[in-house]
């Protein structure tokens, strides 16, 4: 009996847990210099989220294409919120005001996501999407456009070769600059 009461319980394990190699790789892809350096994305507490959310789009557009992985998805955009929130309480954020930030945030995610995924169409125009977003409306020189560009669709290009079981453990390693 008492082993029965004691499992209701006792902390079950948190399925995020299998997302932290994918979301690991994805923070250090964004975080490579390349972007930064040669692609001139701003090197600022903005250009990092920015940078974040441009390839957990582009990997959850990938993660789409299984439709065996849905659950995967919504686990994988948990753990962005739940490293969202720890990064803004430790940049001092009170709990008042966490909330907010956190659904700007997931609001901003959302639109990435349309937004780099028309960005790909035939008709799409990756470059406006990358001023708009990566540069916040003000366009670098030509040279960091195209790097980034470039190092975005390569980016995009090596999740394309990647089943699922790849991506989920994190194997999205590709060449660091386009």
């Amino acid at each position: 009996m008492f082993a029965r009461l004691s499992s209701l319980f006792a902390p079950r394990p948190d399925p995020r847990v299998a997302m932290l190699p994918l979301y690991d790789a994805i923070v250090t892809a964004a975080r490579a210099p390349h972007w930064y350096r040669a692609g001139g994305v701003p090197d600022t507490i903005d250009g990092r989220f920015e940078m974040v959310a441009a390839l957990l789009s582009l990997t959850i557009e990938r993660l789409d294409s299984f439709p065996e992985r849905k659950s995967e998805m919504a686990l994988l955009t948990e753990t962005f919120v739940e490293d969202m929130d720890g990064q803004l309480r430790q940049s001092g954020i009170g709990d008042v005001v966490v909330g907010k930030h956190i659904g700007r945030m997931m609001g901003a995610l959302g639109g990435r996501f349309s937004a780099y995924r028309a960005a790909f169409d035939a008709d799409g125009d990756l470059g406006a999407t990358m001023i708009r977003n990566l540069y916040r409306g003000e366009a670098p020189n030509p040279d960091a456009l195209a790097h980034s560009s470039a190092a975005l669709t390569a980016f995009r290009d090596m999740l394309a070769q990647r089943d699922a079981d790849a991506l989920l453990a994190g194997d999205i390693e590709g060449p660091e600059a386009a």
